[in-house]
């Protein structure tokens, strides 16, 4: 038999293990391909709005590669290493391993660039859908067309033909390095088995969930004035980091065969075969896959935190834009609010119009903050905050004694910690008022263009005729009066919008449409949250797949003992249900701990990014278990064929 004829029966006897590994290089291939497409593609220009969106796709191509190469790495490794007994026999009857690693090659190459031009061809025909997908998100009303683009075509042939040599000359040293008799023991040594419970690994178990609950507690209190410092808060985030992960390592070296080995012990070691199935896995192997499964739930957690946050923000969009402009347009010059309301009549346009005067006046908040004011850059106890009539809010009704603060939103809540009651004191330029603090509102009054950020102090109408008669004018802004006009109809908001652009009115400081801010945080947010879906979506496509090559292992090397347990006269059957538990461990275990990683985090800081956490968090996390929870039964599939040819 010639090389070559053995090389085409090799490919042919080994198609069936490839299967899974050619679909995730097709896919990965037709992710990068149409990734890559965008960054050409004329069409996008408005989407990425600037050279920081087109810098972040860039940025985000070099991400999605190095996902891509890592996985083809490992599952080529772990394909070879399946392949060692094969490899030794070659060299036994007399093939050089100069032949050996032609034979090799030749078949990677025919498997690695048959799916490479099929990934190419999917997806150029996917690009088309991406970018939709992209002007959706993004808000950008444009026509997406099927652009074929040189550029990403010879782009993604050399990143990939890259790959390719670099995973040849792994080979290559690999079949260079290994001896016959040790080519024959490759597996027992890549998945060494544990089969006694030391006290070392009870303690580093107990130690490891310890860990993890103290990240968690820690990351609880991150925003809520514990750490009253920049230095104390990234040593608390690194501390946070350092344990999850070292936690999240000690968790799978020993914490879950020291559940697993309790579990077996309360049962006196009778063990229905189902739970012999499902546990022998947690047993004997989870200790050899620890940094593997810690790798995979670090990048999950990562993952599924930075696609809520970014969804968070996306979806808060609307209540966002409505913080930083309360009206549907604001101004701070009733000239350009009386140019702008004739050029809205002149459109057949109807608004409302309403006037707000307020004042800025220093505000002693000393003891109603639960953090010191230094540590929030305010200078001293005396904070400048912008102060209005209770007259100019409708929500709000307050006696001569008392203040209310508004435009309160929860990242102020937890990064200023105030108290729901409490004395503070309004000083103006010559006096001093002292006031009963009766709390917050979420109302919005004022722009964040006015307040910066902080609480608006609403006060009496007396006091703040007082505060605005004796006004210090070294803190005052240049007008005291905000101008907000609210549309009728929303309907007309985009073409309302498109006549304050065309005037320039947005040029003068302060003046914004709460139209175009939307627009803005929806275009924003909605690449990022794209982009950090399509590297979610790619890390959940190479770990899965991992993971399941790991199950076909394990499935093909535990097939001897399905053998036995068919003549001992157990039925498909009751082997199936074991697997299923076996698999609902091996792929729920790491899931459950991705979530929870991922949960502890976006809470920590979520209201950063938006006005609602919940809704959007748990969408990300259902689409993402529904998604991973297909190579589990991609798993359960493979044995139910392990079992059905062990007899």
């Amino acid at each position: 038999m010639s090389i070559n004829q053995l090389i085409f029966r090799n490919m042919k006897k080994n198609i069936a293990n490839y299967y899974l590994y050619v679909f995730a290089l097709v896919f990965s291939v037709a992710l990068y391909f149409s990734f890559v497409t965008l960054q050409y593609d004329p069409s996008m220009d408005e989407a990425t709005g600037t050279i920081k969106g087109a810098a972040a796709l860039r940025a985000a191509s070099i991400m999605l590669i190095s996902i891509v190469a890592v996985f083809l790495i490992y599952a080529n490794n772990l394909f070879i290493k399946r392949r060692s007994k094969e490899i030794g026999l070659f060299q036994l009857i007399g093939m050089t391993k100069q032949r050996i690693f032609y034979m090799l090659s030749v078949e990677n190459l025919f498997i690695y660039f048959g799916s490479l031009i099929i990934g190419i061809l999917l997806g150029f025909s996917i690009s088309k859908l991406v970018t939709m997908i992209v002007f959706k998100v993004t808000g950008v009303d444009n026509v997406a067309s099927l652009n074929f683009s040189p550029e990403a075509l010879l782009q993604t042939l050399v990143v990939f033909a890259a790959i390719y040599i670099l995973i040849m000359l792994l080979n290559y040293v690999f079949v260079k390095r290994q001896t016959i008799l040790a080519l024959f023991h490759v597996k027992q040594k890549t998945e060494s088995r544990v089969k006694k419970l030391s006290v070392f690994e009870i303690i580093m178990g107990v130690f490891g969930i310890a860990l993890i609950l103290t990240g968690y507690y820690v990351s609880s209190k991150l925003f809520n004035g514990n750490f009253t410092s920049m230095n104390s808060l990234f040593m608390a985030m690194i501390f946070i980091l350092g344990s999850v992960i070292i936690g999240t390592y000690f968790f799978y070296k020993g914490s879950v065969r020291f559940v697993a080995n309790l579990i077996r012990k309360k049962k006196d070691g009778y063990l229905s075969i189902n739970e012999v199935l499902s546990l022998s896995s947690i047993m004997f192997r989870m200790k050899s896959n620890a940094l593997l499964l810690t790798i995979i739930t670090t990048v999950s957690a990562l993952a599924i935190g930075l696609l809520s946050l970014s969804y968070i923000s996306y979806y808060s969009a609307g209540k966002t834009a409505e913080g930083e402009s309360p009206d549907d347009f604001t101004f701070v010059s009733t000239e350009d609010a009386a140019a702008f309301g004739d050029e809205l009549r002149e459109h057949g346009i109807e608004y409302n119009e309403e006037t707000t005067e307020f004042v800025q006046a220093e505000v002693y908040i000393e003891e109603i903050v639960g953090v010191s004011t230094e540590d929030l850059n305010m200078d001293g106890s005396w904070t400048t905050m912008a102060v209005v009539s209770d007259e100019s809010v409708e929500e709000i009704d307050v006696s001569e004694k008392e203040t209310r603060f508004a435009g309160y939103n929860d990242a102020l809540h937890r990064m200023m910690n105030l108290a729901d009651s409490g004395k503070i004191t309004i000083r103006s330029e010559n006096e001093e008022i002292n006031q009963s603090y009766l709390g917050t509102e979420k109302v919005d009054v004022l722009p964040t263009f006015i307040t910066t950020g902080l609480p608006t102090a609403v006060v009496d109408d007396s006091v703040f005729d007082t505060v605005a008669s004796d006004a210090d004018p070294d803190i005052q802004r240049e007008s005291n009066t905000f101008v907000g006009l609210t549309l009728n109809e929303e309907t007309s908001a985009e073409e309302a919008d498109q006549l304050f652009q065309s005037m320039q009115l947005s040029e003068t400081p302060g003046n914004s449409s709460q139209y175009a801010t939307y627009q803005m945080q929806k275009q924003n947010m909605g690449l990022i949250m794209f982009i950090v879906g399509f590297l979610g979506l790619t890390f959940l496509i190479t770990s899965g797949c991992i993971l399941y090559f790991k199950q076909m292992d394990e499935g093909d090397e535990e097939q001897p003992n399905y053998t036995i347990l068919r003549k001992l006269g157990y039925t498909r059957g009751d082997l199936l249900k074991g697997i299923q538990g076996k698999q609902l461990f091996n792929f729920g275990i790491p899931l459950m701990i991705g979530l929870l990683h991922s949960c502890f985090a976006v809470q920590s800081g979520w209201f950063l990014f938006g006005t609602e956490m919940w809704t959007p968090m748990f969408i990300v996390m259902g689409v993402y278990t529904a998604l991973y929870s297909i190579f589990g039964l991609l798993s359960v599939f493979y044995y139910k064929k392990v079992i059905k040819q062990a007899l």
